[in-house]
């Protein structure tokens, strides 16, 4: 039970920590529903569409700070776990510039086949069970020197449930 808490946490923790602070608003929220709001979002020209990981991340940091109640004592796992969350966010900042400039290349010469579409999918995979692991590793340490009540707002904050969603575009499984 513990160990489901605990990886719950960690991939929560990660897709929080990637995941944008901000979104743009819309004048009538109520109006537009949730995929209007995404592709306007997504293709915003403003500031904030334009914004990497690295350049939001402190504030996330301090918010989960700050919700955790983080006491002196806990400050050295906090720290790792931090410093986790700032090393991915840079990491993530690189992958997102060199994305950007290769487009700003131009189109590829070739058309990619079903293999290099697998392969790229499988490094994506597996850099991201990297990244999962890494974050597991300072989060197992930081969860378990919470405290019951503050490891309830970690499992909301860092970890929160599904609903039974299993795919971002928000299909269900089946029963």
């Amino acid at each position: 039970m513990k160990t489901s808490i605990v990886s719950a946490l960690v991939a929560a923790g990660f897709a929080v920590a990637t995941a944008p602070l901000t979104m743009a608003q819309t004048a009538n929220p109520a109006a537009d529903g949730p995929q209007v709001r995404h592709h306007a979002q997504r293709h915003q020209h403003g500031q904030h569409a334009s914004r990497l990981p690295g350049e939001r991340i402190e504030a996330r940091i301090a918010y989960l700070k700050t919700a955790l109640k983080i006491t002196d004592a806990q400050q050295p796992q906090w720290n790792a776990f931090a410093d986790t969350l700032r090393k991915q966010a840079r990491e993530m900042d690189q992958r997102i510039q060199a994305q950007r400039s290769q487009r700003a290349q131009g189109p590829k010469q070739a058309k990619s086949t079903a293999i290099d579409r697998l392969q790229f999918r499988q490094e994506r995979l597996a850099a991201s069970a990297a990244r999962l692991n890494e974050t597991l590793t300072v989060a197992k340490p930081l969860y378990a020197a919470l405290t019951p009540e503050q490891q309830q707002v970690a499992d909301e904050l860092l970890a929160p449930r599904r609903h039974g969603m299993f795919h971002r575009k928000g299909m269900r499984r089946a029963a």
